[in-house]
C-alpha cells in the first residue's frame, strides 16, 4: 500500500477517537468480525474496525465482499435475497449486522 494511502486509512480508522478501541460488539458482531478477519483481506486489523466505518476504505474490494457475503450466508444460514445485494449492505460491520438481524427476524 502506498504510505499515504495507509496515512488515510489509518485516519479514516482514527476519526471516532484515536486512543479507544471500538466497541466490543455483540455476538452477531463478532461473528461478523470473524468473518471479515478470515475472507475479507484487510490490510488492517479487523479488531480495529468500528461498526460504522467503511470497509471498502478500509481496503475490502468488491471481489473480497462477494466472498464474504458467501461466508456470512454459511455461517448464519440464511441467503441475501437479490435487492440486498449492493455495496452499501456490506460497507460496514453495522450495515451487515442490520441486514443480518433482518433476514433473521424474517425467518424467525
Amino acid at each position: 500500500m502506498e504510505q499515504g494511502k495507509e496515512a488515510d486509512t489509518r485516519l479514516m480508522l482514527t476519526e471516532h477517537a484515536p486512543d479507544a478501541p471500538p466497541p466490543a460488539g455483540t455476538g452477531l458482531e463478532a461473528d461478523i468480525r470473524r468473518v471479515l478477519a478470515d475472507h475479507a483481506r484487510l490490510p488492517v486489523d479487523v479488531g480495529t474496525l468500528h461498526p460504522g466505518d467503511d470497509l471498502f476504505q478500509a481496503g475490502m474490494s468488491s471481489h473480497a465482499s462477494v466472498n464474504v457475503m458467501l461466508a456470512l450466508e454459511d455461517t448464519f444460514d440464511l441467503e441475501f435475497p437479490d435487492e440486498m445485494l449492493k455495496r452499501s449492505v456490506f460497507a460496514s460491520i453495522a450495515a451487515m449486522a442490520a441486514a443480518i438481524a433482518d433476514l433473521q427476524g424474517q425467518a424467525g
